[in-house]
Formats: C-alpha cells, structure tokens, sequence
C-alpha cells in the first residue's frame, strides 16, 4: 500500500478488520517495523483525535514521529501554481514537499476543504501535491473529501458492537452553526458500502452527497422513516456538496433543529446505538441523554482511532 485515502486503498475489508482485532490485541508486536523508521504528520489544520491517536499508533509500531503545524510556526506556504509571491506567503508548497520527504519514510496529510471552489476541493489539490512530489508513501489524516482514518475506526466499532450479521446503519444529517465539509460523511458511506450492512442516508434536500460516495446507498429524505429499525445511528453534519447546484456549494441551506438526535430519535431505532465523529455541538447534533446514554459509541470510536491507524501505518511500512 502506497497511499491511504479511499476504502480499496486498504485491500481486503475482512483481511483488514481481522489485523485490527490482532493489533488490538497486541498493540507492540510489529515494532520491528518501524524501528528507525519516521513518520512526519503535517498539518494544515486543527487536530484532537487524528493527532494522539495516529502519533501513538505510530510509536506503537517503534517509529519516530515529527509533527508540523503548517499554520503555527512553519514558513507560510503557497499552493497555487503561476502566481507571483508577493504577499505573506514565503514558501511554495512544490519546494517545501520534497524538502519534508528528505527528513522522513512515511507522511500523513491533514488538508481540510476551503469550501470556496468545488473543483479546487474536489481534486485533492494540496495532498495530491504530496503524493506526486514527496516521494513518499502519503496518507490521509482528513482531507478535502475523505478522512479513511475516522471510518475505518467507525466499521471497527460497529463490527465489535453488532447484534446481527447484517446491521442496519444509518447516516443522518443534522444541524450545525457552521459550513462544515463533507470529508467525514464521504469516507463513512464509501466505508459502508463496502461492508456487510444494509447502509441509508437521511438528509434534508439540497445536501446530496456525490454520487460517487453515495455508491449503493439508500437515500431518504423522511428522517423518521429512515431510523425506523436502524442498529447504528451516525450523525454528522455537513454543508452543502453542490451536487444539484454547485453554486451553492459549502453553504448552510438548513437549520432545522428537528433533524437533531434526541431520545425520541433513538426510538425509533432498533435499540440502536448512536455514533459521532467528535468533536459534537451538543444540543445541535445531539442531546446530551443521547450522547451520555449507555449506547453512545463516541468514546469507543475515538479508542479505535489508534487501532485504525496502526493497521494503515502498518500496512505502509510493509510496503516500503
């Protein structure tokens, strides 16, 4: 494997969960690895989970680890291509690539959409500027349009919690005070569809996602409907992807705070269990009985964090 940003990146799913349920066993048994081995993990933006959790699945395996804020002591850096660098940015992203791939074996991106320009977002511009420039195995620590990592953590929660052989998982928009993107909804319906569940996602119109991430979902637009039986309830918000209209791309089109998860939600589920990324806005996307609840998996999620990472940082360095 030499780069990680979609779910065929990883090869076989059921090979894939299987080495999760082993690293989880025994987190420091492949140290060999990485022994004088490093892993650079750059960041564009903010970082909790992605950051602990994959700095720590990579000290698991005995690697080194560099960490740089792009944003919080590094040259600013230029992204665009044919400009004339006579502003506050001080480095070009085409220089400062190869220069990091000097110091490293391994790189983790984190680029989050500007949600200004569609086409700009949805080609991956910055990090596919690392995969072809690094010379380095590249993965994603959230980018414009996917973060494999979170979603890969998601199936691991679900495949530990599941009651049946076939879950019904379901992803429900809700509402937020910011434009959000569509990097976490993206991974977790391409994750979905490749895994053996019976997947739909409940959203009010104008929030389709690309098709492409869609896959072979069930989409509807009746909330109640689509929670009806449901084991797994994800909510997640995002903005608008411009799919029907591109002008709207990145925009809020909806506040309706009956599309938030609360106790009467739940009820219409399956006894299902409610799942979040984190970070939550309590109250906007769901109540605090839900998210407190016995059957909230936000905090099991965020564990099998490192679990995901692991697998990925391992499967990278067997490649090298």
């Amino acid at each position: 494997m030499k780069t990680f940003f979609n779910v065929e990146d990883i090869g076989n799913l059921d090979q894939a969960l299987a080495e999760a349920k082993e690293i989880k066993q025994n987190r420091f048994g492949f140290q060999k690895l990485g022994k004088n081995k490093t892993l650079l993990m750059v960041f564009f933006n903010n970082s909790l989970r992605t950051r602990l959790s994959t700095q720590k699945a990579a000290l698991n395996l005995g690697m080194n680890v560099i960490v740089l804020d792009v944003n919080a002591g590094a040259w600013k850096l230029e992204t665009r291509r044919g400009v004339i660098m006579d502003g506050d940015k001080s480095e070009h992203l085409l220089e400062a690539i190869p220069v990091m791939g000097c110091y490293c074996d391994l790189i983790g991106v984190r680029s989050f959409a500007g949600l200004k320009d569609r086409d700009y977002d949805y080609a991956e511009t910055i990090v596919n500027q690392f995969v072809q420039y690094s010379g380095k195995p590249v993965f994603a620590m959230e980018t414009a349009t996917v973060h494999p990592l979170q979603a890969f953590a998601d199936l691991i929660t679900i495949e530990e919690h599941k009651k049946s052989k076939r879950p019904k998982v379901v992803m429900s928009w809700a509402p937020h005070c910011r434009a959000l993107p569509q990097a976490v909804p993206d991974s977790f319906a391409q994750w979905m569809n490749a895994a053996d569940v019976d997947f739909v996602i409940t959203q009010p119109k104008g929030y389709e996602l690309d098709p492409k991430f869609v896959g072979n979902a069930k989409v509807e637009y009746d909330q109640k409907k689509a929670l009806e039986g449901a084991d797994f309830v994800y909510a997640k918000n995002w903005s608008c992807p411009g799919v029907t209209n591109p002008a709207d791309y990145g925009k809020i089109l909806n506040k309706d705070m009956n599309w938030t998860i609360d106790k009467q939600h739940m009820s219409w589920t399956n006894d299902g269990y409610f799942m979040h990324c984190l970070p939550v806005r309590r109250g906007l996307i769901v109540t605090d009985d839900v998210i407190e609840s016995d059957h909230s998996l936000v905090i099991p999620e965020a564990a099998n964090r490192e679990i995901s990472a692991e697998v990925v940082l391992k499967k990278l360095l067997e490649s090298l």
